[in-house]
């Protein structure tokens, strides 16, 4: 996991300076930089696409932007930081008194050092994010403005890379690609999910698993509409985000509540003894609120470190390189492995010798077990699989009914159904 950490922000530091947004270049790019690491499917829809209610929007790209002064220095840069540029805003060429310009310039007077991160995608408007302290340093007098962007028909682009499994029952795991320069949000999280899917890739897994790399909002809404004939075969999900801070592990319910990914991630954040905290679902966050909205109503989560918001450099220049660490986004992988090893594993079993227990001994199952350090705990393990292999629980429901370690559970099954005493 230290070598995983240290190569996942290799990544997030390649992709940093990239300029994303909804749509445009900067999400191609990224995704181009995703693919050196997994191969992916890209897709392209036009402007106009009808996706649920929502219409795919203008593409929009932009090369060059700055304010500069009467002596031609550029006081806002944006090759210096793509956050200096209001998301999607439009081109403009003009010469300005500050008192103009001043309605157009965003800041953090409460972070005078900070640049904000500003959008508007629906409505036709162009700025700058800057500094409260370099707005400050402005003296009055003529500014030349310039954003060199198009807005223009194109296409939204997203991605998926899809690992095999044994059923085609589908596990979910979607980050968005949509912001520019933020480290923890976006970047960690499309960090940690390439390699999740780089280690499921070198297995088979039990379920089919989806990775979704799509602009926020907009680019998830475009997938369900794309897939929604197909989307009941989801049957468990994960949105990952904010991975790579150093604040402790968060889950957000699905707005089931009670969905199987609920408990497991419940489950294995407290197993693990990690400080961590699980919240109840919200419809106001990432993508979860779409893949949970009422008619699709998926069991989809979401994972964090400290949540969205909830952290002063959130949407922020100081939401930089030195905001995420390797060790934080290895823990966040770590318990992704964790959660989707005990959701593969997780079936219901019937017990085909339910009449009195068993003879375990003449199956050679308890020799098997000799000379493990858990013995004891792998016999009472056997013991309570048998009892609870109704059809109806799952080994889960063994594992918190009977306080025994997930594995020692899941292992068990696995030596009983090779005896032939339950089937799945």
């Amino acid at each position: 996991m230290t070598d995983a950490g240290e190569e996942m922000y290799e990544l997030v530091e390649r992709l940093y300076p990239l300029c994303r947004s909804i749509t445009g270049d900067g999400v191609r790019a990224t995704l181009d930089i995703v693919g050196e690491y997994i191969p992916l499917q890209t897709y392209e829809v036009p402007t106009g696409t009808q996706v649920l209610d929502w219409t795919v929007p203008q593409e929009w790209n932009i090369r060059d932007a700055y304010i500069a002064d009467s002596g031609g220095r550029r006081v806002v840069d944006f090759a210096e930081s793509s956050l200096h540029v209001l998301g999607y805003s439009v081109p403009v060429s003009a010469t300005m008194p500050l008192s103009e310009l001043r309605a157009h310039l965003h800041t953090l007077p409460e972070h005078p050092g900070w640049v904000p991160y500003r959008t508007s995608y629906y409505k036709p408007e162009w700025g700058f994010c800057l500094a409260q302290e370099t707005l400050d340093a402005l003296p009055d007098g003529e500014y030349e403005v310039h954003i060199d962007s198009t807005l223009a028909d194109g296409h939204l682009t997203y991605a998926e890379y899809v690992v095999p499994g044994e059923v085609p029952d589908e596990v979910i795991v979607s980050c968005h690609v949509c912001h520019p320069s933020l480290a923890n949000d976006n970047l960690a999280g499309i960090a940690v999910a390439t390699f999740l899917a780089r280690e499921l890739a070198q297995e088979t897994p039990y379920y089919t698993y989806r990775f979704i790399y799509a602009p926020g909002t907009i680019g998830a809404i475009t997938w369900l509409a794309r897939n929604a004939e197909r989307v009941d075969r989801v049957k468990h999900g994960l949105v990952l985000a904010c991975a790579g801070d150093s604040g402790s592990l968060t889950y957000k319910r699905s707005r089931r509540g009670d969905a199987e990914i609920d408990r497991v991630m419940g489950h294995v954040l407290a197993a693990s003894e990690r400080p961590h905290q699980v919240n109840e679902f919200t419809p106001y966050g990432y993508d979860e609120r779409q893949y949970c909205s009422p008619g699709f109503n998926l069991g989809v989560g979401s994972l964090s470190r400290t949540t969205y918001g909830g952290y002063p450099e959130y949407h922020t220049s100081a939401d930089n390189l030195d905001f995420v660490s390797p060790k934080a986004m290895a823990d966040t992988l770590a318990v992704c492995r964790e959660a989707f090893g005990v959701l593969d594993r997780n079936r219901r079993y019937l017990n085909l010798s339910p009449y009195g227990e068993p003879q375990l001994g003449r199956r050679g199952l308890y020799d098997a077990l000799g000379g493990r350090s858990d013995t004891k705990q792998a016999q009472m393990a056997m013991l309570w699989v048998l009892s609870l292999s109704d059809g109806e629980h799952s080994l889960l429901d063994v594992t918190e009914r009977s306080g025994l370690p997930f594995d020692t559970v899941a292992t068990a099954a696995d030596a009983l159904h090779g005896a032939g005493l339950i089937k799945a």
